[in-house]
């Protein structure tokens, strides 16, 4: 995992994710799951693109189940980008690094030019 990604809990979330002055890229999976492990080096390579201007961080569904039940996680992995504390983008399943890339983006020009 690459050094730019943080782990966040149930206690963190609320500092790590909801405060945070920049957008934040939040992978909800598990251990288990197959699709989220082959994200992984996607979600990587997106911190390392991102690190300056986004947050990246990952949520493990089954050590914190509050925070996966609090946005309704039925599904992973599940990307929920926030900004200014509140959900702006969600998508379900494994996706390119392409479209991420262009959900992170949007949100930070708009972050930065606010």
């Amino acid at each position: 995992m690459s050094e730019k990604v943080s782990v966040v809990s149930d206690s963190s979330f609320e500092k790590e994710v909801l405060q945070s002055a920049k957008p934040v890229l939040v992978d909800f999976w598990a251990e288990w799951c197959a699709p989220c492990r082959m994200l992984a080096p996607t979600i990587d390579a997106i911190a390392d693109e991102f690190g300056e201007t986004a947050g990246v961080v990952k949520v493990n569904v089954d050590d914190n189940t509050a925070t996966a039940q609090r946005y309704g996680i039925k599904g992973i992995p599940t990307l929920i980008l926030f900004s200014e504390g509140k959900e702006v983008e969600r998508v379900v399943g494994a996706t390119s690094k392409e479209s991420i890339s262009r959900m992170i983006q949007k949100h930070v020009t708009i972050t930065a030019s606010a």
